[in-house]
């Protein structure tokens, strides 16, 4: 089979003066998630301004260097560091004659590619449906080529002709869908209650290390004494959840949860649709946090999940903090364990952390 050429990309990005160090975190973050999506940053272009301008998200002066760019380097498309309005958006593309994408296309469109249960690709598809009405220009536009480059997979494997009227009503059919998988999730979880077995989240920014510590877990508690989920370094690998039984030193049972990892401003119409996952997560008996602690910005992406659990209602004192990957650090000092998911450093005293947190007292499963 042949390989898809890597789509050659120009990421652009506005610093506002009064949120500079949010910005390059942001903006670094961006070219891993292109190349998430098959694509190569070739050039970055960055502007600072007090606010974006209505017409064109950066200045004049900036379209007009971004298109001398263009010309020189002919890349297949740009990428926007934020989400663009659906008049900023065709106003660029007009101007510089080449497919734009935001932020927020991007983080849609690797979702798209990596979703594999159902319940996640109907999570996705509602999700692209919501993100794209609003910037459909004309009635019958084909909106759905899957395979076409970054910005144009995930509406779906049917290639429609969708105007405003079809994608309404595709997006009723999908809550629809949705509301039929969450009905079943919820039997699913008293079956779960009824077993009185305590539920373990893992959540954490994307590439921290939580399917390898779920795999770590596993192998050292799980009757198999197998990895359980697949891992891979492409920021998202993880968006199904994946649920396993493994026994503490003690011999008691415990559910142990894997899910997607976060970034920064992901994406609402996303949140939406994962809505009735991301509850299920933060509904467990206690979450693993785990933190990448060989990552220089990792206090900063610690603060991300902490907005993203609070904005989701999670109760922090629910919260284990787990610092990964010991094996890449000489020393560390932070409150929470540090454990090395890659060689097994510090498994063993969090297990039986774990066993301590839920032992407690007033612990009530559920």
């Amino acid at each position: 089979m042949t390989r898809r050429k890597k789509e050659k990309v120009i990421i652009v990005g506005l610093r506002l003066r009064q949120n500079r160090h949010n910005f390059d975190s942001s903006f670094a973050e961006l070219s891993g998630l292109v190349e998430a999506a098959g694509g190569e940053v070739i050039a970055e272009l960055v502007q600072t301004r007090n606010q974006p301008t209505g017409a064109s998200y950066i200045g004049k002066g900036k379209v007009q260097e971004l298109q001398h760019l263009i010309e020189e380097l002919e890349p297949d498309l740009v990428v926007f560091d934020s989400e663009l309005s659906p008049v900023q958006q065709r106003n660029l593309e007009e101007t510089l004659k080449i497919r734009v994408v935001d932020r927020t296309r991007l983080i849609l469109d690797i979702f798209s590619m990596r979703a594999r249960s159902k319940e996640g690709r109907l999570q996705v598809e509602l999700a692209n449906l919501q993100y794209n009405l609003p910037r459909l220009t004309g009635a019958g536009k084909e909106m759905s080529r899957l395979g076409g480059g970054i910005g144009s997979r995930g509406l779906g494997e049917q290639k429609l002709e969708l105007d405003k009227r079809n994608i309404r009503k595709r997006i009723k059919e999908l809550q629809k869908q949705l509301a039929a998988v969450e009905a079943n999730r919820q039997n699913q979880k008293k079956q779960r209650q009824r077993a009185g077995l305590p539920i373990i989240s893992l959540v954490g920014y994307t590439n921290a290390g939580k399917s390898s510590l779920f795999n770590r877990l596993c192998t050292s508690a799980h009757r198999s004494g197998q990895p359980q989920v697949t891992v891979n370094a492409r920021v998202f690998q993880t968006l199904d959840t994946t649920i396993r039984k493994i026994t503490l030193p003690s011999g008691q049972e415990i559910l142990l949860s894997d899910s997607v990892g976060f970034i920064q401003n992901l994406p609402h119409h996303l949140v939406a649709a994962f809505r009735s996952t991301l509850d299920e997560i933060i509904e467990a008996d206690f979450l693993l946090h785990v933190v990448d602690a060989a990552d220089p910005n990792y206090m900063e992406k610690m603060k991300v999940i902490e907005e993203v659990l609070d904005d989701l209602g999670a109760d922090q004192a629910k919260v284990i903090t787990v610092f990964n990957k010991a094996d890449k650090i000489d020393e560390f000092f932070a409150p929470g364990c540090l454990v090395s998911a890659r060689t097994g450093e510090g498994i063993d005293e969090l297990m039986q952390h774990i066993e301590q947190c839920i032992n407690q007292p007033l612990f009530e499963f559920g």
